[in-house]
């Protein structure tokens, strides 16, 4: 199973935190992370293995949006920041989007990720 993780700056320290606390699960399911590149290189350095694509404004959530869209991404738990502006808007929206199209389970907190990875 592949499962995205995306988390804006203001959230990254949060969804690290977030797969500490679910280390054992995703683990023991044998889970494949893939994420935007900045994301991927916070977990990464708190020890996660995690495959980096690129940076969520330069193309990272469009290249997740993709794999959704492709039926290799199974989940996606992106930790969004709401009182921010982001300027790649369109593809986090384009994302959100191809997840509903695609009925592939979204979190955009960790309260509702926690729920999804709970029930795994």
């Amino acid at each position: 199973m592949e499962i995205a993780i995306i988390a804006h700056d203001g959230k990254k320290a949060e969804m690290v935190q977030f797969l500490n606390q679910h280390n054992e699960i995703l683990h023991k399911k044998g889970i494949n992370l893939i994420s935007t590149g900045t994301t991927g290189e916070k977990v990464i350095k708190a020890g996660f293995s995690v495959h980096a694509l690129m940076s969520g404004p330069l193309g990272g959530d469009a290249q997740i949006a993709a794999r959704v869209a492709e039926g290799k991404c199974n989940m996606v738990l992106f930790f969004r920041d709401p009182l921010d502006r982001h300027p790649h808007e369109p593809d986090i929206l384009m994302l959100m989007r191809l997840c509903d199209v695609h009925n592939v389970p979204l979190a955009t907190n960790p309260a509702s990720a926690d729920l999804l990875v709970k029930a795994l």
